[in-house]
């Protein structure tokens, strides 16, 4: 077993668990999500951008759970993420405690990494 793939099974499962429970609270407002309706109304959001950004967040989460198509579930989070740091997050620094971007800065790196290394072995 190499220490490589076990590491990054254990950084696609934190990215899985994170992106299925916010891309299905924005979806199917799991979770006591906000639903499509409510993100779009707080991210000042069409209904479709919204849609769009829960299907990334839950086809990406679900990417990175089997490892199939990890490299394009990779990129639909890094995308997310980027727009949650320059939408939301970058006005208010890096510090999370103020909202700032540092919280989506590391998930944007962790799906980065997944994105360069591939799934590992421990996948589909």
């Amino acid at each position: 077993m190499k220490k490589e793939s076990v590491t990054l099974f254990f950084l696609r499962f934190v990215l899985f668990l994170s992106f299925f429970y916010h891309g299905t609270g924005i979806l199917f407002d799991w979770f006591d999500g906000p639903g499509v309706q409510g993100f779009a109304g707080y991210m000042h959001f069409p209904i479709v951008i919204a849609i769009l950004v829960g299907i990334a967040e839950t086809t990406g989460s679900l990417a990175m759970i089997s490892g199939v198509l990890t490299r394009i579930g990779a990129l639909n989070i890094m995308l997310v993420m980027l727009g949650a740091i320059f939408l939301l997050h970058l006005p208010h620094g890096f510090n999370i405690m103020n909202n700032g971007y540092e919280y989506a800065l590391t998930e944007f790196t962790i799906a980065l990494c997944i994105f360069i290394m591939g799934p590992g072995d421990f996948s589909l």
